[in-house]
């Protein structure tokens, strides 16, 4: 395409009143760049037999043998089937109890409660799990606040953190807990975007509360459910390493257990590199595939695109 002198010095001009902007980005292209692309050669390790005094030049190449070797562990298998179920389960229920909480607090009319219970579910997103971690630790532990009210209704105390029973549990509902003032967040404010006239609509149609919420809240924010769904789905092998790690424990690693905490064993503290990093490349294989397989059935479904 060839542009016209007054379309290039239109094109200039426009370039011209951003590069400010331009500069503003740099860091963060240098920071990405150093720390996310540049350390994608080290998957060339998957195939190798490497060693730290040969470095990767020189380390006997394999091809898909580390990939056979891991596959054939059963712990790996066990880690895999941990992360789909907590992944999965973190996904809904990060959906489903923000959406929930954020329709409540649109029917409230007092703004100083709402803004009052938006500040309090808001705060733990803004810890660390080295805190969290620590907090439901001292929660449910044998003679923790829990186990206090248990006896106090005359019930047994119960060990749940080294219960294969409970742990799964507890991890899963305290990451809801840490990320429900975020989500809830993000729902309120599209569910302001709505525009008010349909409501006044909807009553003088003669549309009750749960007409309207069925027939208007709930599509008109459906895009931003679908757009968290999306995200959620990308990172559905992403369990919650430092969650995980903080808080469990050997009694309960058959069930909690995942592939990030797999790696971590195999690489760092077995010093198996190799086979750690192929396991690292099978979980971001699967990943991106569950990325353009939930953009695919978004854009079938409700024709949304995130880009």
């Amino acid at each position: 395409m060839v542009y016209s002198s007054k379309e290039i010095r239109k094109k200039r001009a426009k370039l011209n009143r951003t590069d400010a902007l331009h500069i503003m980005l740099i860091p963060a292209v240098v920071f990405t760049f150093i720390f996310y692309y540049l350390p994608l050669f080290g998957i060339v390790m998957a195939f190798q037999n490497f060693k730290p005094l040969l470095g990767f030049t020189k380390s006997e190449w394999v091809g898909f043998e580390q990939f056979r070797y891991i596959f054939t562990i059963p712990s790996f298998w066990i880690a895999c089937r941990n992360t789909f179920i907590i992944a999965f389960f973190k996904i809904i229920l990060n959906i489903i109890v923000p959406l929930t909480l954020s329709l409540l607090l649109n029917e409230l009319i007092g703004n100083k409660f709402k803004r009052f219970v938006q500040t309090i579910i808001f705060i733990p997103y803004f810890f660390s799990w080295a805190i969290l971690g620590g907090m439901v630790i001292e929660i449910f532990s044998y003679d923790g606040a829990i186990n206090n009210l248990i006896a106090a209704l005359g019930g047994e105390p119960i060990a749940f953190l080294i219960s294969n029973a409970w742990f799964r549990p507890i991890i899963i509902a305290s990451d809801v807990w840490k990320n429900i003032g975020y989500n809830t967040v993000l729902f309120l404010a599209a569910i302001t975007n709505i525009d008010p006239t349909l409501y006044e609509a909807a009553v003088v149609d003669g549309a009750g509360r749960f007409k309207q919420l069925t027939k208007i809240t709930l599509p008109s924010i459906a895009s931003m459910i679908v757009l968290l769904t999306i995200l959620g789905l990308g990172g559905i092998l992403n369990a919650g390493f430092e969650q995980i790690f903080i808080m469990y424990n050997p009694i309960v690693e058959k069930t909690v257990d995942i592939i990030d905490t797999f790696v971590y064993r195999l690489g760092i503290v077995s010093t198996q590199y190799s086979a750690a990093a192929a396991a690292g490349l099978f979980k971001s294989v699967v990943s991106m595939v569950f990325v353009g397989a939930s953009y695919w059935l978004a854009y079938k479904t409700t024709e949304y695109r995130v880009f």
